[in-house]
């Protein structure tokens, strides 16, 4: 189902931090390149940064791009990571056509990897729902 996987985005190369596909798969786990390069998306419920409750950022794992803070984050009950609301400058969004549906995709702003979508059925005060792949991120505690 959500875990198939789609070519990148044609415009990949004109972010500020660029690599080919070999130097990616260098730097990243096979299932983060998937995710991040591949618009994969990870299974529900596989990642530990779902448990993570600490004091803190999620940073991209493909840039070191801060992302989200984790006073955003909140259990959606859905097997992803989700936020509230990204950071000032952290994403970018596009319009996702693939599953016969409209989605807007997110990406990180420098690197343009694939981080997940957002839905308008999140909680109050923004209503929206950052539902991000954990395999697309990493968290870096406070202090």
């Amino acid at each position: 189902m959500s875990w198939l996987t789609r070519a990148p985005a044609p415009d990949a190369e004109n972010y500020e931090v660029a690599h080919s596909d070999e130097e990616w798969r260098a730097q990243l786990t096979p299932e983060q390149f998937r995710v991040l390069r591949k618009h994969g998306t990870e299974r529900p419920g596989s990642s530990p940064l779902n448990a993570e409750h600490r004091p803190g950022r999620f940073l991209c794992a493909g840039c070191g791009q801060s992302l989200f803070d984790a006073h955003e984050k909140f259990d959606s009950g859905t097997g992803w990571p989700s936020f509230t609301g990204p950071l000032p400058q952290a994403i970018a969004t596009t319009e996702d056509r693939s599953l016969f549906t409209m989605r807007t995709e997110v990406h990180c702003r420098r690197c343009g990897g694939h981080l997940g979508h957002v839905f308008e059925d999140g909680p109050a005060p923004s209503g929206l729902r950052y539902c991000m792949n954990g395999a697309a991120m990493r968290f870096e505690p406070a202090g």
